[in-house]
């Protein structure tokens, strides 16, 4: 096959599945495609799903698990106890003065369990809420001083863990792995909180068709 046509056809087989993609993105995802990194040792712990959606979340869940063990250890001797926490003071930064139920839906909480995040953070002098003056019948938060100081007392050591948990990967891997996986949060974001309470077939139908 011509090599111009080869190049123009996997250009369209890519642009098919990543609409939103550039020139640079396609280069990367060609030559990632090409270039197998060689494994450093047994590719998940337990068992290895069959079903490669299932190896990929596997992968994605066991990489947040790690990240979260991490980022937890780096945030020893700070102000803050998990790095669930670090986001929320962070979506409150940059939000200014949101309502409670905005941080927490933001996060991807429970309603419930994000109210008791919100409750420990406040009984440790890290946020302040008070009454909205538009809806009587909700809260919004902010940070206190002791709230900022936390953010910037960890932010340096949660920069090194990413840093140390990626050191692998060259800039160009990281933004294939976005580009490829940042339409699939952007979806579930957009709909996670219309399906809670829903039965899973019904989800499921409502998703693939």
């Amino acid at each position: 096959m011509n090599k111009t046509v080869e190049l123009v056809n996997q250009w369209g087989a890519f642009e098919e599945n990543h609409p939103d993609g550039n020139i640079e993105d396609f280069c990367r995802h060609y030559l990632a495609s090409r270039e197998k990194q060689k494994e450093k040792g047994p590719l998940v712990g337990g068992v290895v799903p069959g079903l490669i959606d299932g190896l990929l979340l596997k992968i994605i869940g066991r990489i947040h698990k790690l990240n979260a063990s991490y980022a937890n250890m780096a945030l020893k001797e700070t102000d803050l106890n998990q790095i669930e926490e670090f986001g929320v003071l962070l979506t409150i930064q940059q939000e200014k003065n949101p309502k409670k139920t905005e941080v927490i839906y933001a996060n991807l909480f429970e309603l419930s369990s994000g109210t008791d995040m919100l409750n420990r953070l406040k009984n440790r002098g890290l946020i302040e809420e008070y009454d909205d003056i538009e809806d009587k019948r909700s809260k919004r938060i902010e940070l206190t001083a002791k709230g900022v100081k936390a953010i910037e007392g960890s932010y340096l050591r949660i920069k090194k863990m990413a840093t140390m948990m990626l050191h692998d990967l060259t800039n160009d891997d990281k933004e294939l792995c976005i580009q490829l996986l940042k339409n699939v949060e952007i979806k579930f974001s957009a709909l996670w909180q219309k399906h809670r309470g829903k039965e899973f077939d019904d989800v499921y139908k409502e998703i693939i068709g």
